[in-house]
């Protein structure tokens, strides 16, 4: 067989796991990223001389690493310590209510009836089993498989599974499914939150997210040195399998020859040639036109209205009092749809935003932070925020009255953090446009409203041949697995359109030929 060579735009989680997958099978793969470290959203920032993971801050779905590192004889445990949680999350409200959920669902219940009684508790079980069930019916035929559509989906389960399909609910929405099981409003909030995972309002999205329910009992991991430590692991897998990264170098343009992409242009003038080319980048800036016109209409442009949430964060490194963080802590306020409503509606920063803290210093044997109210340690805090980081600027004084409601929120919640200006950052919609442009900063590509959203993220394959995309705006979605997952197909999609193009691999047949 001829040389086969890919090129990798972006060196994200989509396109480490594509750049493994394809050198694994003896591609030559360069990997061109503009940053000068390999991540992509998965990234640190240096925050008085401490790293502070900026990006995702939750593992799950190891078995999607597991098995990408087995194709080419490596182990993640090999690559990268991990912990399991023991506390997945601690969720606090004004009134002074706080509920933690554990990896142990049992343990879990008892701690959903101390706080909300023990009807809540039986419906947080039968909540954990229907969850359960979602996964187990869209793991093999939706999750893993390349783009489905919904007379596709239905094929892959078969007759058998159509009941199992129908019991998933994909026509409710996930607050609709929340109140046939949960009386109480805290618990709704709580596992509503589950639709902010892929940048969604849980008054929008279906109630198939209540899977996320089940990927957290199935294990949330802490990796030992920051998130940051798994983009490096996989990159150096990769360099080891031979594949070229070319960091502090920028994409500029898809070059086409006979309808087909070929190469790729880059801002220095180099041009590098390739029989595959996979975009890890948001599909928003292909159909931008952001790597040229003439690769513009092989994607789809999503529409304002359709982003997913972008958000504003805060890295910080402060004193903490008042509120015994766990690794994970979410802040509710008072008023869930109305924070919604702000978002996706009024297109504005919530009045009331609910919080999440990551507290990197603290769980397991990793924490230098045992106990509360231990200083100076490491936060990244995160409110949700709408995708309009490419509108005019927004006014700094609606920023800061939504820092104020941010922070003003924490203390009524117990949580007091002294805040040193040189030691804090903060990262705005416009920033994260900035970072990822053309998506106006939303950072999980198309949001998840509407029962057809899932069928409407690009598959791997783009209407250009020769061009491909991973990443967390394309299926299966965003989330550090679901990419990885995306960069598996794409190379999967390269491998099998690249070998029905030329002869096959020798075979033996009767005539002792080789067959095309």
């Amino acid at each position: 067989m001829r040389s086969r060579k890919a090129v990798i735009i972006g060196a994200g989680m989509g396109g480490l796991a594509a750049a493994i997958r394809l050198a694994g099978e003896g591609w030559a793969v360069t990997v061109v990223e503009k940053a000068l470290k390999p991540g992509g959203k998965l990234r640190a920032l240096d925050v008085g001389g401490q790293a502070i993971d900026a990006g995702p801050t939750v593992f799950t779905m190891r078995w999607v690493f597991e098995e990408l590192l087995g194709e080419v004889g490596r182990s993640l445990s090999d690559l990268v310590t991990l912990q399991p949680a023991q506390v997945l999350a601690r969720h606090a409200w004004t009134d002074g209510g706080r509920l933690d959920l554990f990896a142990d669902v049992k343990e879990s219940a008892d701690a959903v009836g101390a706080f909300a009684g023990a009807a809540e508790a039986r419906a947080y079980l039968d909540f954990c089993a229907r969850a359960r069930r979602i996964y187990g019916t869209l793991r093999d035929p939706f999750i893993r498989s390349s783009r489905p559509s919904p007379i596709g989906l239905m094929n892959r389960v078969g007759i058998s599974g159509l009941g199992d399909l129908a019991r998933i609910s994909p026509f409710k929405t996930l607050w609709r499914a929340l109140e046939e099981h949960f009386q109480d409003a805290r618990l709704r909030q709580l596992f509503g939150r589950y639709a902010t995972y892929c940048g969604s309002s849980p008054f929008n999205a279906p109630a198939t997210l209540m899977l996320v329910a089940h990927v957290e009992q199935d294990g949330v991991w802490l990796v030992e040195g920051g998130m940051v430590r798994l983009a490096e692991a996989l990159a150096k897998v990769a360099g080891d399998l031979g594949v070229v990264f070319r960091f502090g170098e920028e994409a500029s343009r898809v070059e086409i020859k006979n309808g087909r992409a070929n190469a790729v242009t880059l801002t220095n003038g180099d041009l590098l040639t390739a029989d595959a080319i996979i975009l890890n980048a948001d599909v928003a800036a292909l159909a931008e036109g952001l790597f040229g016109n003439e690769a513009k209409s092989s994607a789809t442009p999503v529409p304002r209205e359709s982003r997913s949430l972008s958000a504003v964060t805060w890295c910080l490194v402060a004193k903490a009092e008042g509120f015994p963080m766990s690794r994970h802590n979410v802040f509710f306020s008072n008023n869930y749809r109305a924070e919604f409503d702000d978002i996706f509606q009024r297109r504005r920063l919530p009045r009331a935003p609910s919080v999440y803290i990551c507290a990197q210093d603290r769980n397991g044997d990793f924490s230098s932070h045992q106990n509360a109210n231990i200083a100076p340690e490491r936060l990244f805090i995160i409110v949700n925020a709408p995708a309009d980081g490419d509108l005019p600027a927004t006014d700094a004084t609606e920023i800061n009255t939504c820092e104020e409601a941010t922070f003003g929120l924490l203390g009524r919640c117990g949580l007091h953090l002294g805040i040193q200006p040189e030691r804090a950052i903060r990262t705005t919609p416009e920033d994260y446009n900035s970072l990822f442009p053309a998506t106006g900063g939303a950072l999980y590509g198309r949001s998840s409203h509407g029962w057809m959203a899932s069928f409407q993220r690009p598959g791997s394959r783009t209407q250009l041949p020769g061009l491909y995309t991973a990443g967390g705006s394309v299926h299966p979605g965003p989330g550090l697995p679901m990419a990885a997952l995306s960069g598996v197909q794409a190379a999967m999609s390269v491998m099998e359109d690249y070998d029905s193009m030329f002869w096959s691999h020798p075979a033996a047949t009767a005539g002792g030929t080789r067959t095309p």
